[in-house]
């Protein structure tokens, strides 16, 4: 028997070990693989799990289709935050504060929000936590909440392969922002099709935002940063929109990126050296916690998305201040133990030098 993780009130035990020969990518490697439906636990889903049995299609690839709306959309937003960074010396400092906190709120509406609560289920938070964080994700305009978890689990599902549909392998800048810009490959859309979003669909307050998407992005990400420090402070219209709006969204943007593309390519691999996800506490630092990535793809039920609680993670110390508050509860955690069972098999052996 070994206990793989526990939760804040109780621990479940998983104790039907597999030892088989699995693809990740183009690595075909020797891994211990716990029983899937154990893992899953009290989370209702176990889509966020490797699935060693997808086989790419042999042949040639099927032809790049670009995106010509994105491409334009995606080239003006970025000038225009070019531009809001010439601005910055001429804004009120209140201005500056305000964009910092829009950022981290959209932030905690993807990371705390889409990621480890909707995507992996690793915690469950009541309906004033799922509302707040709803609003947040619309914040962050990164595609409604189910679409978000979606596309996620099938990354994990089918990570660095055809159905990924950020696949890394694919390159630096395809896994950044050059997936978001082309025709997914059609392997990430049969797959997406196949999932069970049973969990996401009986959520009613992530469909309600799904229906009301576009004028809650139209509101939160781009009105409301706008209005505040034009209204309460008297900021000038232009730099209350660059800089709040326009610059804050693009980072945001790319502080999520950032964990598809820089942590999976930079970075050591203390628990799993046979997948591309990588440590970065870099990426880590931008993205509240979530460039803890090799750990990640380890272990996606955990919370914590790392080994060490609070540090680099603001995501975490969220999520266990909501806990403290009684808005959050059992939280997925994996066991000491465990880990260091796991980094002795198949680590990289990094995690000796600390």
């Amino acid at each position: 028997l070994s206990k793989e993780f526990s939760s804040t009130s109780s621990t479940a035990a998983v104790d039907t070990v597999t030892s088989r020969v699995i693809r990740n990518g183009n690595a075909i490697v020797e891994k211990d693989l716990l029983n899937h439906e154990d893992l899953a636990g009290d989370r209702g889903m176990i889509d966020d799990i490797f699935d060693e049995t997808y086989q790419e299609k042999k042949g040639p690839k099927p032809p790049l289709q670009y995106v010509w709306r994105n491409i334009i959309l995606m080239s003006l937003l970025h000038l225009g935050a070019i531009f809001a960074l010439t601005l910055i010396p001429s804004a009120k400092i209140q201005t500056l504060a305000w964009a910092v906190l829009c950022f981290l709120l959209s932030a905690l509406g993807i990371t705390a929000g889409s990621h480890r609560l909707w995507s992996h289920r690793s915690y469950k938070a009541t309906l004033p936590l799922r509302i707040f964080l709803t609003i947040a994700n619309s914040i962050a305009f990164q595609n409604d909440i189910y679409e978000w978890v979606r596309d996620h689990r099938v990354h994990h599902k089918f990570s660095e392969t055809d159905a990924d549909p950020h696949n890394a392998m694919r390159g630096f800048f395809f896994s950044h922002i050059g997936w978001l810009l082309v025709r997914k490959h059609p392997d990430v859309i049969e797959k997406g099709q196949k999932l069970d979003l049973s969990d996401i669909k009986a959520d009613k307050v992530v469909m309600f935002q799904r229906r009301y998407y576009k004028p809650s992005v139209v509101l939160l990400c781009f009105t409301l940063p706008t209005v505040v420090p034009w209204y309460f402070w008297d900021e000038s219209i232009v730099i209350s929109f660059f800089i709040p709006a326009i610059l804050r969204y693009t980072i945001g943007l790319n502080a999520t990126w950032l964990v598809n593309s820089a942590a999976h390519m930079f970075g050591n691999r203390p628990y799993d050296q046979n997948i591309n996800p990588r440590e970065n506490p870099l990426v880590s630092l931008g993205a509240l916690g979530e460039g803890f990535h090799n750990y990640h793809h380890t272990f996606p039920y955990d919370y914590s998305t790392s080994e060490f609680g609070w540090r680099f993670n603001l995501t975490t110390a969220f999520i266990d201040l909501m806990c403290f508050l009684g808005l959050a509860s059992d939280r997925k955690k994996v066991s000491k133990e465990v880990i260091l069972a796991r980094k002795m098999r198949t680590g990289d052996g990094s995690h000796k030098s600390g």
